[in-house]
Parts: structure tokens; C-alpha cells; sequence
């Protein structure tokens, strides 16, 4: 009797599917990349192992083994890239993006906007907590400002960060952000991130109950990196 296949073999493959097919979308190329990655991987490798006494066999299974490994890196490189490509400009842009990190990070999208739809996300982790603002910077500031006098209120010990998205001056572009946030230091042990949520919890549970500005809001990109790894 013919196996059938698994439901998340299946899911795999429409996965890696999905994210080729919305790749090919900002980068026409991809085909032609990932081809011509595949072949230089593997002819160095080949050649190098060429050189070493042995089966020519098991040279052609390590030189096709590392073209494989050389197109998925170079794969899920450009996946991300258009990814992030498709996200600048949209309402939630860096939402998505800080969604994106690693155990370790709690990210909370928009917990301050106005009507124009300008936003602040928190984000906590090592560094602290860091207030992300996209928008408009001359109407974030203020926003920014308001918001890290409430929070040192109840959390006068934890170092406050400010970010503003953008392509301005002193502002920090969406496909460089998730790096920057990593890279503002490590200031909040493990133990103390519990603590910090629970007063967050209770800061947040005093916000009025304000509608979310409209228009679709990309928060995670979790979904998409799992497309981008295969799973």
C-alpha cells in the first residue's frame, strides 16, 4: 500500500512554497540565485574533496550537500530581506519585526497611537524596556516622552530606551531594527524580567479603553520565519 504523506510534510512544503512564491514577488531573481548558489557550492566543495584520497561518490554527496546548505542560507537571507521589504510603509512595520525576536524579548505593539496612526511599541528585554515609535517623529516625540514618564513611574530602576523608525537622521530603518534593539546592551537579568512584566501588567491595565487605529497592523513576523526555516 502507497504511504501517504504526512500532514506536516505537507505543511513544510507549502511553507517553503509560500515563501518562494512572496519572494519572487520583490526579487524576480530568486530562481536564478538560488541556481547559481547551488552549483558554486557545490563545485567547490566537489573540488576540494576531489583532492583528498577516496570515493569520487562521497566527494558528489558532500559537494550536493553543501550546495544545499549554501542555497538555503542564501535563501532565507533574501526571504527576510523581502520581507522587510514588504513591510516598510505599512502601519505596524516594526511590530512585526520586534515580534520576530528570540525567547528572552516581550513585545507589546501598540500600546500608545493617535489618530494619525502614528504608534509606540514596547518591547522588553535585556537591554530594559525600549519605546519604539513609527510615524511622524515631530508628533512620536511627544508621544515617546509621555510615555516613558508613565513607565519610570512604575519602573524608576529599569533603564527606558527610545527608538524612532525611519530613514531620518538619528532614526533606525525597519530592516535594522531588530539588530539595534539587540544591541543596546544587557542591563535586565532574567530574574528581574518578571517583576518588570507584572508592573507593566498593571501600568497597561490603567490605559483607557481606546480603539486601535485602523487599517491592517502587521504584528508578527514569527509566522514567516518559520516559512522562511521550513517548519
Amino acid at each position: 500500500m502507497a504511504k501517504t504523506e504526512q500532514p506536516e510534510q505537507q505543511s513544510r512544503r507549502q511553507q517553503i512554497a509560500t515563501s518562494y512564491r512572496l519572494t519572487k514577488e520583490v526579487d524576480p531573481r530568486i530562481g536564478m540565485i538560488l541556481l547559481l548558489t547551488f552549483v558554486a557550492g557545490f563545485v567547490v566543495a566537489f573540488g576540494v574533496f576531489l583532492l583528498v584520497p577516496g570515493s569520487w561518490v562521497f566527494d558528489l554527496l558532500i559537494g550536493i550537500l553543501f550546495g544545499l546548505l549554501a542555497m538555503l542560507i542564501v535563501f532565507g537571507r533574501r526571504t527576510q530581506k523581502a520581507m522587510y521589504t514588504q513591510l516598510e510603509g505599512r502601519p505596524g512595520a516594526a511590530a512585526a519585526v520586534l515580534g520576530s525576536l528570540r525567547r528572552g524579548w516581550k513585545t507589546d505593539p501598540a500600546i500608545a497611537f493617535n489618530r494619525n496612526q502614528d504608534l509606540v511599541h514596547r518591547v522588553v528585554g535585556p537591554p530594559g524596556i525600549v519605546l519604539v515609535g513609527e510615524g511622524n517623529p515631530n508628533r512620536l516625540r511627544p508621544l515617546l516622552a509621555n510615555e516613558r514618564r508613565k513607565h519610570e513611574r512604575v519602573v524608576s530602576e529599569t533603564p527606558i530606551h527610545e527608538v524612532i523608525v525611519g530613514d531620518g537622521a538619528g532614526e533606525v530603518p525597519v530592516p535594522k531594527l531588530a539588530k539595534h534593539v539587540t544591541k543596546l546592551g544587557r542591563e535586565v537579568k532574567p530574574a528581574q524580567m518578571t517583576d518588570i512584566l507584572q508592573r507593566l501588567r498593571a501600568l497597561d491595565a490603567n490605559r483607557s479603553a481606546v480603539p486601535m487605529p485602523k487599517g491592517p497592523v502587521p504584528t508578527s513576523m514569527k509566522g514567516n520565519r518559520g516559512n522562511m526555516r521550513g517548519r
